[in-house]
């Protein structure tokens, strides 16, 4: 177990992309098994026990799946990413001092190893922010990381707002996040509302801390197969057959 410090997931989401209706999306099935349930034995694996959920739509397929062995928070408005983990930051505990944050629909893939580098890596570089990233060979529809010329991290653009040039960019924001728990407390209320989704996007709080001169890192992963986003049926399908002969 690692001493202070924590999970959050967030599962919230209505998975509208998906035509999810019963069921929360991260519920759908994978070899067998909810898709949120290999985030959640991944967690445990490398030694977060301590799990918060933030769930909303359909949130009582998962808390009865899961029952009593994680804590939940209901995101009541669903008001975009940076707003679910404002929700979850009520119930950290005081002695918590870092938090690990993922979402539950694409992490299903990731050994145990590579969230265990991430964590190494912002505990004892003592980071305010660390964020996983991998290359795609097709980043299409999926957020770009932004550096300088000298390999420093600058911040993550979205699909939608990406210039011809850096949409060759294959390097993508995985939604794999540490925080230190008293920076992400001061800085996550200063990210505004997107004027276009009306919603508060976790993703700006990358820029925000490089310009507030906070202590920012990333971790690069080259193997793009660790992160499979699963938004559409299509998806959903090549993430089954993936799991199937899954073999690390």
């Amino acid at each position: 177990m690692i001493k202070n410090m924590m999970a959050v997931v967030l599962a919230a989401g209505k998975g509208s992309r998906i035509n999810a209706r019963n069921i929360n999306k991260v519920m759908y099935p994978l070899a067998g098994k909810p898709m949120i349930g290999y985030t959640i034995d991944l967690l445990n694996n490398v030694g977060l026990e301590k799990i918060l959920l933030v769930v909303g739509f359909k949130k009582d397929s998962i808390i009865k799946y899961f029952g009593k062995k994680l804590i939940y928070v209901d995101q009541r408005r669903r008001l975009g990413t940076a707003h679910a983990l404002k929700c979850a930051l009520k119930e950290i505990p005081l002695k918590t001092k870092n938090i690990f944050v993922c979402y539950s629909d694409d992490t299903a893939f990731y050994p145990s190893g590579v969230i265990k580098r991430l964590l190494k890596y912002h505990l004892l570089n003592k980071k305010d922010l660390s964020i996983l990233t991998v290359v795609k060979k097709n980043p299409f529809g999926l957020g770009r990381i932004i550096r300088d010329e000298k390999g420093k991290l600058k911040g993550i653009i979205e699909e939608k707002s990406t210039t011809a040039t850096q949409k060759k960019i294959k390097e993508i924001n995985t939604g794999c996040y540490c925080f230190k728990v008293e920076f992400i407390k001061k800085y996550l209320r200063l990210i505004k509302k997107d004027p276009i989704k009306k919603e508060y996007y976790l993703t700006d709080i990358v820029s925000l801390a490089i310009k507030k001169n906070k202590k920012v890192g990333s971790l690069k992963v080259s193997k793009g197969e660790y992160f499979q986003g699963i938004n559409t049926k299509d998806q959903l399908k090549k993430a089954e057959s993936l799991m199937k002969t899954r073999v690390y």
